[in-house]
This record gives C-alpha cells, sequence and structure tokens, in this order.
C-alpha cells in the first residue's frame, strides 16, 4: 500500500487521541494500520508494537510506560516512530528504553486536526534523527512524498531550540487572551482578527500538550523570562511621562 517501495505495508499505531485519530485518518490511505489505545477498540498493545514501524501518538508524560511495554514485541529491525512536540527529552528516553536492534527517528507535525483540517500538504514536519540516523532518510522521504509535507531535518537540539520560540511563544500568547476572556467584537479590526485566529487554532489543545510545550522544552523557560522581561520593560516605558495623555 505504501507508495515508497522499501517501507512495509503495515503501521502500528499506539494512541488514539486527538493527534492519533488525525494521523490515522492520513496513515490509512498508505498502509493498512493496526491501532491501539487502551480506551478504545481495537488491536492490543502487542499486535500494533509487532508492525514493522510503530508510531507512537502518546503525550511525553506516557511516553516511558509505552516503551517499556512495546520492547519485548518489537520485531528486529522495527522503525520506531514519535511525534511529541519536543525531541531531545523523548528521543533520549526512547533510546534508552528500547532494544537495540529497533530504529528511532523522532517527528514533530507542526500541525494537528484544527489547523491541518482543511489539509496537511505543505506544512512543515520535523524530522530528528536518534541512533546515528539510521532510517531518518526514509521517514522524510514518506513525509515529503506521500503525503506532501514539507520535511526539515535537524538536531533534537536545534529543534528544541527553535520550538521554545515558535511553538511555545505562540501557545503562552493565546493561553493568556484565553484567560482574559478576550472575545469577537463589531469593532474588530483585521489585525486583532489575526490574533483571534492564532488563539482558535490552539484553544482545544490539551492541558499535556500545553505543558509539554512550555514545561517539558528545555529552552522554554528562557523564553518565558525573556518575555516577561519585555512585558515589564514595556509596562516601564508607558510609566515614564512621555507617554502620558496629558488632559
Amino acid at each position: 500500500m505504501s507508495t515508497i517501495p522499501s517501507l512495509p505495508s503495515r503501521v502500528g499505531l499506539i494512541g488514539r487521541g486527538a493527534f492519533g485519530t488525525f494521523a490515522r485518518a492520513h496513515l490509512a490511505r498508505h498502509f493498512e494500520v493496526v491501532a491501539h489505545d487502551p480506551a478504545h477498540d481495537g488491536a492490543s498493545l502487542a499486535e500494533a508494537a509487532a508492525c514493522p514501524v510503530v508510531v507512537l501518538a502518546v503525550p511525553l508524560a506516557a511516553l516511558a510506560d509505552v516503551a517499556r511495554a512495546i520492547a519485548p514485541a518489537l520485531l528486529p529491525g522495527a522503525l520506531v516512530v514519535d511525534v511529541c512536540s519536543v525531541k531531545s527529552a523523548p528521543l533520549a528516553l526512547l533510546d534508552a528504553i528500547l532494544p537495540e536492534h529497533a530504529d528511532i527517528v523522532g517527528t514533530h507535525p507542526l500541525f494537528g486536526p484544527q489547523s491541518g483540517r482543511d489539509g496537511i500538504a505543505g506544512l512543515p514536519v520535523a524530522v530528528c534523527p536518534a541512533r546515528r540516523g539510521r532510517r531518518r532518510r526514509l521517514v522524510s522521504r514518506f513525509l515529503s512524498e506521500a503525503l506532501a509535507l514539507d520535511a526539515v531535518a535537524l538536531g533534537p537540539e536545534e529543534h528544541d531550540r527553535q520550538m521554545a520560540t515558535v511553538q511555545g511563544l505562540t501557545h503562552l500568547l493565546a493561553r493568556i487572551v484565553l484567560e482574559m476572556g478576550v472575545g469577537d467584537t463589531r469593532l474588530a479590526t483585521p489585525t486583532f482578527r489575526h490574533l483571534l485566529r492564532m488563539v482558535d487554532t490552539v484553544r482545544h489543545d490539551s492541558e499535556a500538550l500545553f505543558r509539554t510545550i512550555l514545561d517539558a522544552n528545555p529552552h522554554a523557560a528562557a523564553m518565558r523570562a525573556r518575555f516577561r522581561e519585555a512585558a515589564d520593560a514595556v509596562e516601564a516605558r508607558l510609566a515614564q511621562p512621555a507617554f502620558r495623555v496629558v488632559a
């Protein structure tokens, strides 16, 4: 079924949450998908883990337990792919737990059910090598050719450094706007509506994803500190007499 000859026809998918369900629809066009989730009927964990390719669509907090559970069932030469929003921590964890005969490639689709609801062609996905980068190019080729994604290869540390701003700042701003209870109004400007669209894109993301992006990324704390410093600097400028409106 796969359009890439060197890829097998069956893929195990572990996790059928919001992103796992979203990913399954796209993978099913190219593979027989053997899906497992303890909250849904379907294949057993061992059946999904015994596929030549195993995609882990589970929260970072559950990744270690899942990795330990699938390790005995992995086929020799199995390819394990994760989709976590950070890369250094999950790839180090999988490398420590999974048997040496398994290949590991980290991916981060920079979209989800909301931003990809009208199609995923052209959307970016990060591809990070693990264990000397075996089969990273094969994964990139499938993502680029079969799914028409913009596959960007980079190391996990560089990925996390960039995502602390690109994704972390976006989610931080969106949560702040949501916390303020800001909504649409008839006097909204186009710029304001751009802001509301950004907020709407991430408002349905889980708390686990939010915490992964802003807690598990080793560079996110520094980004949040810079944000607070910048906000304080703006407040300080507004407090200067030159910025006060004279009655």
